[in-house]
């Protein structure tokens, strides 16, 4: 991606399956499985957001199957 794709700085964040986040464009086609998350903003805003939001990096299977059993 080049500057001239997202002239306006403003991105958009998103997340997978996973539970694992990322900025993208604001604008441009989401990822094949990638969801919106409820933030958008400049790119300092959503990198906030995403470390305000993912505190535990491993996949969610990943903490699934190392969760204590109940």
């Amino acid at each position: 991606m080049n500057r001239q794709e997202n002239q306006d700085g403003h991105y958009q964040v998103v997340v997978n399956g996973e539970e694992q986040y990322s900025i993208w464009p604001l604008g441009r086609e989401v990822p094949q499985g990638w969801q919106l998350a409820p933030k958008t903003g400049s790119k300092e805003e959503c990198l906030a957001y995403v470390e305000q939001v993912w505190v535990d990096m491993r996949p969610a299977s990943l903490r699934d199957q190392r969760a204590p059993d109940r």
